[in-house]
């Protein structure tokens, strides 16, 4: 007889020696959203003691007494694998009866044909092994293990099926943390709000993926991720203990902040260690039209173009409520690009790289007078020596709770997804631990350091009479 399950749980019946995290019979829970979940790739875990190796065995019996079935469950090593087997036979005699395990084949066999297989993938060439072969359900379990999406991105192109009543599935489960956080982050934690169905994007550019030109589809977007998190709380049969809670507590905060809270922001040598999604994100209001606004940009073609939009409260709070990231992308286009959307602001003045101002050959316009030409107007970034450990000391300060308005001095709408993607992950410089990683992804970075540094000041100090609504600069040259 099967027990009733706590809410957000999953039982067996009593006689099942396992550990009770884990069950067939659903109730509401990130378990029961992820087994329902019908988007193409979805990532399931977040903090460690939710279910996630459970849940992914679970969901992997969807449609194994199918006679076309063919699955695929992954782990990075052998030994990995060998525990994730152990656990499947614990569970799925008593799910499926009749269901054969092979271990020469590394196999699960349903009477009725289904097949599921687990396996290992170590490196990447490994995934030659499944050249020729076709699956309609791939799950990697601790995604993060794998170093690069290469394997992931791979395995995609074996997912397919004659069978027109199977559904085309991919799942992994995992912690933040590991060699792959960067890129799994960027796959499925920032595009979106959690929980939210996405349309896929991809992980270096974040472009949606389309069907290609020439295609009945052409321009369509290809297919839906969605990231689904789990808290140890959400494990009632572990959590009601507190032992494994307990443990989770006592590790290093940087460490504990991932694995009992599943925050992705935090990671071993992060410029920002004040950064916390829960005080420096707000969700989007009409911000009123005598705060003063202005703009920071840091300009690039080849790698890419950050432009962040800035507001003042009359407490002198900074709150980043738009951005622009882009690419290819000339000094002209940006410019006007920058003048559309804000077309109906008031814009106090605009920060712009100082190497912007650099000419180019003896005679060509420099960057910085390109964009001025066609109305956007900027002032140059600080330029002098220690500028950058100065900017970088400003945001640190205002990142910090103000003793007497227990907010922060920098926060941002939640609709700049990748500036709340950069800035929690980007790394000191290991040489340098007074700046940031420049190799790493800073344009974000560098824009907002450029505003932060620009001393800007609440328009209630600073006060407009004029009515007109429309942008006129104050200055001519530099547009402040």
């Amino acid at each position: 007889m099967v027990e009733t399950a706590p809410e957000g749980g999953y039982v067996f019946p009593d006689d099942l020696e396992v550990e009770k995290e884990v069950i067939f019979r659903p109730n509401p829970g990130p378990q029961t959203e992820f087994l329902a979940a019908n988007e193409r790739e979805v990532l399931f875990g977040g903090a460690a003691g939710g279910g996630k190796s459970y849940a992914i065995l679970a969901d992997a019996l969807r449609d194994l007494p199918n006679p076309n079935f063919r699955g695929l469950i992954v782990r990075r090593t052998t030994e990995e694998l060998r525990e994730l087997i152990s656990k499947s036979q614990e569970l799925y005699p008593r799910a499926l009866p009749g269901v054969k395990w092979s271990e020469r084949k590394s196999e699960w066999k349903h009477p009725a044909g289904g097949t599921l297989w687990m396996s290992f993938l170590e490196r990447d060439q490994d995934v030659t092994r499944y050249q020729g072969q076709a699956f309609n359900y791939i799950a990697f379990d601790e995604l993060t293990q794998w170093p690069t999406p290469f394997a992931w991105n791979y395995m995609r192109s074996r997912l397919r099926t004659t069978d027109p009543s199977l559904k085309l599935y991919m799942r992994a489960t995992t912690n933040p943390g590991g060699v792959g956080h960067f890129w799994v982050k960027k796959m499925f934690i920032d595009p979106a709000p959690w929980r939210e169905a996405f349309w896929a994007t991809d992980a270096e550019t974040g472009e949606t993926l389309v069907w290609p030109k020439g295609h009945s589809k052409e321009g369509q977007p290809l297919f839906k991720r969605r990231f689904i998190p789990s808290k140890l709380s959400d494990n009632p049969y572990l959590y009601a203990s507190g032992d494994y809670e307990a443990n989770l507590l006592s590790l290093p905060e940087a460490e504990r902040r991932r694995l009992l809270e599943g925050d992705w922001d935090i990671i071993e040598g992060n410029a920002f260690p004040e950064w916390n999604r829960k005080i420096h994100v707000i969700e989007p209001f009409e911000i009123p039209y005598d705060w003063r606004r202005f703009r920071a940009c840091d300009y690039g073609y080849s790698s890419a173009s950050a432009v962040l939009w800035f507001a003042v409260s009359p407490e002198e709070q900074l709150i980043v409520y738009r951005e622009l990231y882009t690419s290819k992308k000339t000094a002209e286009d940006l410019a006007y690009e920058i003048l559309d959307l804000e077309s109906d602001e008031r814009i106090s003045y605009g920060v712009l790289d100082s190497s912007c101002w650099h000419e180019r050959g003896n005679r060509g316009p420099s960057i910085a007078e390109e964009m001025m030409n066609t109305g956007c107007r900027w002032i140059p970034s600080d330029r002098s020596r220690g500028a950058r450990v100065s900017g970088k000391n400003q945001i640190h300060k205002r990142l910090q709770i103000d003793e007497y308005t227990d907010e922060p001095s920098l926060v941002f709408f939640s609709t700049c997804t990748n500036a709340l993607a950069q800035l929690p992950i980007i790394p000191l410089d290991p040489k340098n631990p007074e700046d940031v990683d420049t190799k790493s992804e800073d344009h974000i970075y560098d824009a907002l350091r450029y505003g932060c540094m620009s001393r800007p000041r609440s328009s209630l100090w600073d006060i407009d009479t004029r009515s007109q609504r429309a942008y006129v600069p104050f200055d001519e040259t530099f547009g402040y």
